[in-house]
């Protein structure tokens, strides 16, 4: 729950964002007007194959779990949801022991916790309902087939890798930078540049509390599909089995560093960098300390990961295009 105001006014938007936060009704019919906004925005996710190819890559690593279920819930439990079942959930969550409040830009120390004392005071006491922890289980590649009649293929292709409290994060992004991070990238030059087979391809690695993984992601031409996946995969056993160069190394980090100095130029993204860092890891980790580590990584290290995490038994595929047996990218997948 956030908002952005011009200095003068933080103490309103405290007043407004934390009324939202303690004091909403949960009007029944107020729900039952959001049930309808909710499925529809569903349903554009589901016709924007672009997006949905990433939810369905994780509900292939994780399965009938919470990290593998979408976030937006399914049909059913929104039509299912009463008010009594939001009155709950708000009661087992929204606990101060739960609560993390950051303001960042033109306030003091005393002000925002004169701010937080006066708005604030009102969250529940409370023991918190814990996480369940991710199960992970895959003993060869896997593959997961969304048939839909598309001018496209979109497909995420990726590995299971680490949660956001290991020593290898740092080398796990500079390895998804280096293969798909920028339009210099390794990806991007052999899927686009020069081959034409992608207008979009990216690699990223997303870290959970517990779980995380490296994947690229492109949409193709649909009877381009098997060379995009082919040509990813050499991509992977290359990084894998080759030393990466030193130079691409130091481009990938000062990318890294320049990225996130950009983006912390804005007081809401200052605001998520540490609130994030406290909510997750109980822990704040400055830009100093964050570059030190960054610049730490060295190529062995690289390699390290790279020949941990780029194996059969972490490889998945997920696929959204008009094909309808999956053998057709399964018999391939190996590195």
């Amino acid at each position: 729950y956030y908002a952005k105001v011009a200095a003068r006014h933080k103490e309103r938007a405290v007043d407004f964002v934390s009324d939202i936060l303690l004091n909403s009704k949960f009007d029944e019919k107020e729900i039952e007007k959001e049930r309808g906004v909710i499925i529809e925005e569903m349903n554009m996710y589901q016709d924007n194959p672009m997006a949905y190819v990433g939810e369905l890559f994780e509900k292939l690593l994780y399965g009938d779990q919470p990290a593998g279920r979408l976030t937006i819930g399914t049909k059913e439990a929104v039509t299912g949801a009463d008010r009594q079942k939001f009155l709950d959930y708000f009661k087992k969550l929204y606990l101060s022991k739960n609560a993390v409040v950051c303001m960042a830009g033109n306030i003091s120390e005393k002000d925002s916790k004169d701010l937080v004392e006066k708005y604030l005071d009102k969250f529940l006491q409370g023991e918190s309902i814990e996480k369940k922890k991710v199960i992970e289980k895959q003993d060869k590649s896997d593959i997961l087939l969304y048939t839909k009649k598309t001018d496209q293929t979109h497909l995420c292709l990726g590995v299971r890798a680490y949660d956001m409290y290991s020593k290898k994060r740092h080398a796990l992004q500079l390895l998804s930078i280096i293969l798909g991070g920028s339009m210099s990238s390794r990806l991007f030059t052999e899927i686009r540049e020069k081959r034409g087979l992608a207008y979009y391809v990216r690699a990223t690695a997303d870290l959970y509390t517990d779980s995380g993984y490296l994947v690229m992601q492109a949409g193709v031409r649909n009877d381009q599909a098997k060379e995009a996946v082919q040509v990813t995969l050499e991509q992977f056993k290359k990084i894998r089995d080759e030393r990466v160069p030193e130079k691409e190394l130091y481009k990938a980090k000062e990318f890294v560093k320049g990225k996130t100095l950009i983006g912390l130029e804005s007081s809401d993204e200052k605001a998520m960098f540490y609130s994030l860092q406290e909510i997750l890891k109980n822990k704040i980790e400055d830009v100093k300390t964050k570059f030190e580590k960054i610049d730490a990584v060295t190529v062995d290290d690289l390699q390290d990961v790279a020949q941990d995490i780029f194996v059969n038994n972490k490889l998945n595929l997920a696929v959204i295009g008009p094909f309808k047996d999956k053998s057709v990218f399964l018999k391939n997948l190996n590195i």
